[in-house]
């Protein structure tokens, strides 16, 4: 016998234990199976569980778990990303804390050494949690960037690209880190809003005595690298200027004036500053112009050599302080504003300003591997999903810039470049291949120096799809399993992995796109619609509310939620909403248990005979259709919401109530309908399972004495296939008409306030004799559900009933004795005034224009959504009013 509740913290770790010991995750071996594969978008080895990690990969397990039931040889494979920038901050805190040893004092060697034992002791946490949550990953082939396999796959990659031109070495612009002294990825900075300045400096015009041309800027210490002044080519102030000279002021170097674009004549004064070394703008101006990029900064972001001397070795911000402060005594100081500015901080600390850096980097032409990529997604071997996705794929690729993936850290993958002593370069995959490669180009042994640098983080997470299985080598995974069927992803990494591999799978497998479709999944947010963060206060710990709530619910929330336009609002009252509904299905399978609802050997649905049980079959049949559309099409709240509609709604209430008379009796009728609901809710297990993996495998197991033996556990379970045979008009009409009688009529009651104990008559004022003959088949279940004394046919609305429609059925409620007309009016009234005066506030929201513009979107979604339900309940307060009305 079930226990009376469900405890998901005893059943969920026993029950994960039970699959993963059975080899259920890994891909059945049939060679007649069709493959179907995902790759985790791997999580950092430093992070933990969070609501998104928790979202997405809770919609990856559905896909998996739908995709083995069906039969197909269904892998996701599982793996982290080793997060170089992140994991060695991690490591260097460690060591400050520990004893202040930098990473510097310790070496590269003993350093990368801490990182592996770090890796060790911390590197399994988010894995562990994955696992609480469910996934059904196939962990004996979990991968790790930095693996051996992974770390040859790199290797092989970058030596290819190279020697096909497509990775060079080059002197750009980056954004520096200057605290770690290294290149980070744009994804890696975040731009945050600050409380500036912007200074006014007057340039002298060279050979013209007292004349100035006066730029703006809010970072003066760069002035010192300054190589030109720019104005717009149609700016009248400076058209006599453009070509002239001025000297820069602190360091007395001539600069010219140029003509550009850039400038724009209503900001400002129109004249900007051109720093090619620390602007990303000024460096394409200063290309288009052949201009002199001169670096001020040391690695550390102090001022170096090409700064005057008494700058030089002060930090950016101390130099900034001086240079005004010396400009302001040369009277070159024009003025200074208060500025509200975007700064692009590190995204990890949000502490250190990240500083746009001249140097030397490698860089990969993906420009030439975007056109492929492009292609791919334009013919339809990849799709997006929602496709609106693909103009953001479009956009970034149709306007890339080079990709520098050198990074100055020592985790990572180390860029296998080796330097002669004349500053000869040899990339190749190994030191011993390096050597020959110099030994064939000087005809001797010389001395090589390998790169200090190591990879960026998203190079080898661009060649995830294809090297988890096992490329360069010709795997039978990697022939079985490439491409994959689907990546499920977010929105914010479409340029950073999704694209790269895209271009990257492309490339290197044979023109293979390395996904058939990806899913972009929505962010999760606050119940107030806010973005979650550690400032505000409002982030929710998934482990928290899986400890809480358990893993089921969690999931079953954010699938019911997982629609692909809309972000979701996660609030704890959902989530309990969700268990509830665990809870319900928990109790009806009880009820089928404590009514000895048994399984039937060769019990075939397609033969019952009685009007409630092809009712429910139809139903079913209906429900499996939407249910396994909605899962090939990914659309995964779709599935969750006819899930939840057809469970709770038709099956539990509906069908158990209108069941419970039989299954108290006996004969044919009784065990029919105990052999059709032991169907039903085993059908309901197997549809619901890869939502809620959890408490349908245990009911699976529960129910297992109830009937013959099954051949293996929910997860394997085949799923199923019904014939639209299943469907019968007749009994969807008969069942539809009396449950449509019922609701209506309970409607009526609730919205009068109808004591539970009052029991009315059910007049039948205008019914077909198709519908008389239905209400007289049903009365007794009509009359236990709706709780009436009778069904009358001959008899006339009186002033004291409530009429109502069911299906075209005029029917009617004498209700008036049993209620307090005017306490009824006086409570109609005052509800209706109260939502009259909501609905007006939202509505004058909602028609200011500056209240839409300005307003977060969140914030006029929400008045959106409270103004439609405002309406939709004033509306059901009149019906109700009308009601009373009518019966005096």
């Amino acid at each position: 016998m079930l226990d009376k509740t469900f405890d998901p913290k005893t059943v969920e770790p026993r029950l994960y234990a039970k699959w993963e010991a059975s080899g259920a995750f890994a891909p059945t071996d049939d060679p007649g199976a069709e493959p179907f594969s995902i790759v985790i978008p791997p999580p950092n080895v430093t992070g933990s569980l969070h609501l998104g990690h928790a979202l997405n990969n809770t919609l990856q397990d559905i896909l998996i778990r739908f995709q083995r039931m069906r039969g197909k040889a269904a892998l996701w494979l599982p793996g982290t990303d080793h997060a170089g920038i992140a994991t060695q901050m991690m490591v260097e805190q460690q060591l400050a804390r520990s004893g202040n040893i930098g990473r510097r004092e310790l070496g590269r060697e003993a350093f990368v050494e801490k990182v592996w034992e770090w890796k060790g002791q911390y590197g399994g946490a988010i894995v562990r949690q994955l696992r609480r949550l469910g996934a059904s990953c196939d962990w004996s082939r979990e991968r790790f960037t930095l693996d051996d396999g992974l770390s040859a796959a790199v290797r092989k990659v970058f030596v290819t690209l190279h020697k096909q031109g497509l990775i060079y070495r080059d002197k750009r612009l980056v954004n520096w880190q200057p605290e770690l002294q290294t290149a980070v990825s744009d994804l890696e900075v975040v731009n945050l809003e600050v409380a500036g300045q912007m200074w006014r400096f007057r340039y002298p015009i060279e050979g013209e005595a007292g004349r100035f041309i006066v730029v703006a800027t809010t970072r003066p210490e760069t002035m010192l690298g300054d190589t030109a002044v720019a104005v717009h080519p149609d700016d009248e102030r400076y058209r006599d200027l453009v070509g002239r000279k001025v000297r820069l002021p602190l360091v007395g170097r001539l600069i010219p004036i140029i003509a550009d674009d850039y400038a724009d004549p209503e900001k400002g004064t129109g004249a900007v500053k051109i720093t090619p070394a620390h602007d990303f703008n000024d460096f394409r101006v200063g290309q288009r112009h052949g201009l002199e990029a001169i670096n001020v900064f040391t690695p550390d972001a102090r001022l170096n050599e090409n700064a005057p001397l008494s700058y030089r070795g002060l930090d950016r911000f101390a130099a900034r302080k001086q240079i005004v402060a010396d400009l302001d005594a040369a009277g070159l100081l024009e003025g200074v504003d208060a500025n509200k500015m975007m700064v692009p901080y590190d995204e990890k600390s949000k502490l250190v300003v990240i500083e746009p850096y001249l140097t030397d980097q490698w860089y990969v032409d993906a420009a030439a591997l975007a056109g492929p990529a492009i292609r791919a997604v334009e013919d339809g071997r990849t799709v997006f999903q929602p496709k609106v996705w693909e103009k953001t794929y479009f956009d970034w690729l149709r306007h890339i810039e080079p990709w520098c993936v050198s990074r100055q850290l020592w985790w990572g993958h180390r860029i296998p470049a080796w330097y002669g002593p004349d500053g000869a370069i040899f990339v190749e995959e190994t030191e011993t291949e390096a050597i020959a490669a110099a030994r064939a180009c000087f005809g001797r042994d010389e001395p090589l120096v390998q790169d200090e640098d190591v990879l960026d983080t998203w190079f080898s997470s661009g060649l995830w799809a294809f090297s988890t299985f096992g490329w360069p080598q010709a795997t039978r995974d990697l022939q079985r399993f490439y491409p994959t069927g689907a990546l499920v992803t977010s929105f914010d990494i479409i340029f950073f992995w999704v694209a790269r591999m895209m271009m990257l799978g492309i490339h290197f497998m044979d023109g293979e796109v390395p996904f058939r479709k990806v899913v972009i999944n929505a962010l999760i947010r606050d119940e107030q619609g806010q973005k979650m963060s550690k400032t505000k206060g409002n982030v929710v710990d998934p482990l928290e509310l899986i400890d809480e709530y358990g893993a089921d619910a969690l999931r079953f929330t954010v699938t019911a939620m997982a629609g692909q336009v809309r972000d979701i609002r996660l609030s704890r009252q959902r989530i309990e909403g969700y268990r509830n509904f665990g809870t319900k299905l928990w109790n009806a399978a009880r009820f089928c248990q404590m009514n000895g609802c048994e399984r039937i050997d060769g019990f075939d649905p397609a033969g019952v005979r009685h009007v409630l049980n092809r009712w429910i079959r139809g139903e079913a049949l209906k429900v499996w259709r939407e249910v396994t559309e909605a899962l090939e099409g990914a659309a995964f709240d779709e599935a969750a919401s006819a899930l939840y509609r057809f469970v709770w709604n038709v099956f539990c209430d509906w069908h158990v109530e209108l069941a419970k008379p039989l299954l108290a009796g006996e004969g044919e009728a009784a065990a029919e309908t105990r052999a059709m609901t032991a169907w039903t809710l085993e059908l309901i297990l197997k549809l619901l399972h890869p939502i809620m993996p959890f408490m349908t495998e245990e009911l699976w197991d529960a129910t297992a004495d109830a009937g013959p033996p099954r051949d293996s556990m929910l997860i394997v379970a085949p799923w199923p296939d019904l014939p639209a045979s299943h469907a019968d008009a007749a009994a969807a009409a008969e069942i539809g008409f009396v449950i449509a009688v019922i609701a209506e009529g309970r409607s009526v009651r609730a919205e009068l306030n109808v004591p539970p104990a009052a029991k009315p008559p059910l007049l039948a004022l205008n019914v077909s004799a198709s519908q008389r003959r239905i209400l007289e088949a049903n009365a007794d279940a009509i009359s236990r559900l709706l709780r009436i004394s009778q069904i009358r046919y001959d008899a006339a609305a009186g002033a004291d009933a409530v009429p109502f429609l069911a299906e075209g059925a005029s029917l009617a409620l004498p209700v008036a004795e049993f209620i307090d007309l005017a306490a009824e009016r006086a409570r109609l009234a005052k509800e209706t005034a109260a939502l009259t005066q909501e609905i007006d506030r939202s509505a004058r929201k909602l028609a200011n224009a500056d209240f839409v513009a300005r307003a977060p979107e969140e914030v006029v979604e929400e008045n959106r959504e409270r103004l439609a339900e405002a309406q939709a309940a004033r509306d059901r307060l009149d019906a109700a009013l009308k009601r009373l009305d009518a019966i005096g």
